[in-house]
This record gives structure tokens, C-alpha cells and sequence, in this order.
């Protein structure tokens, strides 16, 4: 009978995979040497390679062009990187490499584009697109953008008062769009999104509002689907929905030419994902394109606005198991020397899953473990993967150090857990590496920040 740890994964999943191997019996990342790492620079480590962002986004647009091409498709296809998924100069700027367009949805956001513009980082070519609910200082932000002329500037209204409200800071003509509220799922405690506008009030919204300023042209209808693009009748439902309030649209309004059809792509939480993009964007092309042509209506362009997709699979994050505890019979603790509530808050707080493999001891027999964190919280737990209800690790001996990896981290874990500020009984948030490729392929290592000491944690408390 098989009883390694190697021999487990390796029987359960189709290993190794694109972005996995093992090396000697240690788990090699991107071809990169997690156990060298750790031991260099220390545990708990996160760790952000970059070329894997690069490599989503050329994916994205190779699958869009290749079902257009495949369906006679006469709209073109725009990507833009939701920049909430992952703030990070870093990560924009890797994004921005690949000629992309970026989505805000906050004041603070336009303070990072006008940033962007400083440094020189913003290629003209970017179209802003302005989401979420607008607040006076969001207006005043985005109006500041377009007056300035140096950039696309679209913004998406969400609420009917704000094509008015912006007209108070406006100097120049810019494109804008509609965000419609989409119905929820069943299982939703809500019925239709808290943000956008009702399917039946989008064309008096046009008619009645913006079409009376003259310093408005409406380019784009914004869809999206809290619980993202999934192969389910509810996806289709709401998609051919608005497919149609498009096409209604465009018959009053020409200038009318793209839909946005929001972020929701999944990333891998565990070995056993199976999403087939490639399938699902060609279905989307090919409805939108049907509901057209049934309508008499020309094709739209397509946005999309993947963040967690974008730079989700770019993260991963390290831990050392500080020693394992029997609590009874059945359940054995092991320790990590931090804390998931902290370093992984989607886990504590959605109960969210994320791809979960041992670092070393590969060849080591496995067994079956709960995961504890630092913090006194009875919550500062995970205690299952994505696909079992159960975590299986390699068997932990005293002695023998034992490392184990989050992979797949890379989007909104910072923002929701507030890196930098206080963590739940003072916490330190980990040395974080950033990981890159030279022209040669070779890597490259870059310190982002270390981590994170008393001092500045005091000076946030007032001592």
C-alpha cells in the first residue's frame, strides 16, 4: 500500500501540473525552489511572481480573438484589470505592460491613476473606466481625470443623480456608460444587486437624463454577476438579458457600441479544477452575437474586467509548522507561525478555499491534520480543501522542519486584511518577496517590504 505523501497527491490528481512539480522530494513553484527560498529568507513568506499576471491576461485575449475569429465575431475585445482585486504599484504596472485599460471604484483610486500619470506609467492609449457607487469626492476625482484631457476617462453611472451631479465639475465631453443591476441567485438573501440600475429603468435613464447633456456620449451597457462566469442557466439568463437591454438601447442610441460583461472568472483553489475558459468565452461570443442578429443590431465591442483572475494565481503564501498538538482521540493540530485570519482573511471570512500543498518531506508518509494559527481566535483555523473535507499533510516529527504553501492568494487578501495596519493580537504581516523574470528568463528577487516590526504597529496605537 502507498502511504507518501507523493504518492496521495499524486493518485488523487493529475500531478504534476503547469504551474506545480516536485523536485527531490520539495515542491517546485513556477520552476521556482520554495524550500531555497524559505530557508533564505524566512518563514512566513509571501510571495507574488509576476510573469504569471502577464501570462493571464495574454490567455484571456488569445481565447476572445480566436472565438471572435471562429464566429465571425465583428465587435472587437478590450481587457481591463479591476484594480481593487490588488492596489500594488507592482501589480500595475506589470498589467499596464500588456496594453490594458483599468477599472476604479473609489476616490483613493483616482489618486493612483494620477499617480500613474506622474511617474510616466499611464500609456495614453488606457481608457479609466469609473465604477461603483459615487460619492461627491469620486465625482470631483473622475471630473479631474477627464478635464485634464490626457486620458480615455469612461464613467459607468450607477445611480440616476450622477450624470448629473458630475455635470457640476465637468469642462469636457467624455463617453460614459450604464451599470445595470443584475437579478441575484436563488440562494442570494437579496433579490437584484445593490449596484447599478433596474433592467426596466436603463432606457428612460438614457432618454430622461443622459441624453439631455450635451457633454455626454453613451459608449457602454455594464453588466455584471456577483457569483461570476459560471456555466449555469442563471449566468445565461442574466447575460441574454442584457444582451437584449443592449440591443433596446442601441436602437435609440447609436453611438452605442460596447458591452462590458464585468470580471468573474474562477482561478484554481485546488489541483482538481476543471473551468474550461476557452469553451466558456466562445458560448459568450456566440450568444451575444445570436441575440444581435436576431435584434438587427451590430455586434458590440466586448470589455471584460477580470482582478482576481488577473493576479490571483500570482500569489502564494508560506508557513512553518511550529509543532503539532493531540487534542484528542482523533484531532491533531499543526501549529503555523502565523495566522490565517490575518494573512488569509477570505478563508476566516467567505470560508473561502485555497490550493493547499506540503513545501517538503514529499516522501514522507501522510496524515491527517487540522491547521491552527497564533491568534487566540477559536476561528484562526482551515481545516479543509476545496475538493475533501479533510487536509492531509506529510507526518510531522520533532525535529524535522516541516513547511507547507497557499498558492493562488494573490487577490484581495491584503485589502481585506489591511497589510501594513494592525492584525488581530498584533500579528506581524510576513516578509513579502516580489518574483520576476529577466530578459534571459532568469529570475529575479525583490524584497517588496520585511516583516513588519513593533514600532510602527506601536506608533498606529498612540504609544
Amino acid at each position: 500500500m502507498k502511504t507518501l505523501y507523493k504518492d496521495l497527491v499524486e493518485q488523487t490528481h493529475t500531478f504534476p501540473q503547469e504551474e506545480f512539480r516536485v523536485q527531490d522530494g520539495n515542491l517546485m513553484f513556477h520552476e521556482i525552489d520554495l524550500v531555497d527560498l524559505v530557508q533564505r529568507h524566512g518563514s512566513p513568506l509571501k510571495i507574488t511572481y509576476l510573469p504569471r499576471i502577464s501570462e493571464q491576461i495574454h490567455k484571456t485575449k488569445t481565447w476572445f480573438a480566436e472565438a471572435m475569429q471562429k464566429t465571425n465575431y465583428q465587435g472587437q475585445y478590450s481587457f481591463a484589470y479591476c484594480t481593487k482585486s490588488a492596489h500594488f504599484s507592482f501589480i500595475l504596472e506589470e498589467c499596464l505592460k500588456n496594453k490594458v485599460d483599468l477599472e476604479t471604484s473609489s476616490a483613493f483610486d483616482i489618486s493612483i491613476i494620477q499617480e500613474l500619470k506622474k511617474q510616466g506609467k499611464l500609456p495614453a492609449t488606457t481608457n479609466i473606466i469609473c465604477n461603483g457607487f459615487k460619492p461627491d469626492a469620486y465625482i470631483q476625482g473622475i471630473a479631474e481625470l477627464i478635464n485634464s484631457g490626457d486620458h480615455l476617462v469612461t464613467p459607468i453611472f450607477d445611480h440616476k443623480r450622477e450624470p448629473i451631479e458630475l455635470t457640476n465639475y465637468l469642462e469636457k465631453p467624455c463617453p460614459v456608460g450604464i451599470r445595470i443591476a443584475s437579478e441575484e441567485e436563488p440562494k442570494f438573501q437579496f433579490y437584484t444587486s445593490r449596484l447599478g440600475v433596474r433592467y426596466r429603468e436603463v432606457v428612460n435613464l438614457y432618454r430622461e437624463v443622459i441624453s439631455q447633456f450635451d457633454l455626454y456620449e453613451l459608449k457602454m451597457l455594464h453588466f455584471f454577476i456577483n457569483t461570476g462566469i459560471n456555466d449555469t442557466s442563471y449566468y445565461w439568463n442574466e447575460l441574454l438579458k442584457s444582451v437584449r437591454v443592449y440591443c433596446e438601447l442601441k436602437k435609440i442610441c447609436p453611438t452605442l457600441d460596447t458591452l462590458n460583461i464585468g470580471g468573474g472568472f474562477p482561478i484554481k483553489n485546488s489541483l482538481s479544477f476543471d473551468f474550461d475558459y476557452a469553451y466558456m468565452i466562445e458560448e459568450i461570443i456566440h450568444k451575444i452575437k445570436k441575440v444581435c442578429n436576431e435584434e438587427g443590431v451590430e455586434e458590440p465591442n466586448i470589455y471584460t474586467e477580470f482582478g482576481s483572475y488577473t493576479v490571483g494565481e500570482s500569489g502564494a503564501l508560506i508557513f512553518k509548522v511550529l509543532g503539532q498538538k493531540q487534542q484528542n482521540d482523533r484531532e491533531r493540530w499543526n501549529m503555523i507561525d502565523s495566522s490565517f485570519m490575518t494573512t488569509i482573511p477570505d478563508s476566516w471570512a467567505l470560508n473561502k478555499k485555497f490550493l493547499l500543498m506540503a513545501v517538503n518531506n514529499w516522501n514522507n508518509e501522510y496524515e491527517r491534520v487540522l491547521l491552527g494559527g497564533l491568534t487566540c481566535d477559536s476561528d484562526d483555523y482551515y481545516n479543509s480543501e476545496s475538493h475533501s473535507n479533510a487536509i492531509y499533510l506529510p507526518k510531522f516529527h520533532e525535529g524535522q522542519e516541516q513547511y507547507i504553501g497557499f498558492f493562488h492568494t494573490g487577490a484581495y487578501q491584503e485589502s481585506v486584511g489591511g497589510y501594513g495596519g494592525i492584525n488581530h493580537c498584533l500579528l506581524p504581516d510576513p516578509k513579502w518577496l516580489i518574483i520576476d523574470r529577466d530578459e534571459n528568463g532568469k529570475l529575479v528577487e525583490k524584497v517588496f517590504s520585511e516583516e513588519q516590526t513593533a514600532d510602527p504597529m506601536l506608533r498606529i496605537l498612540g504609544y
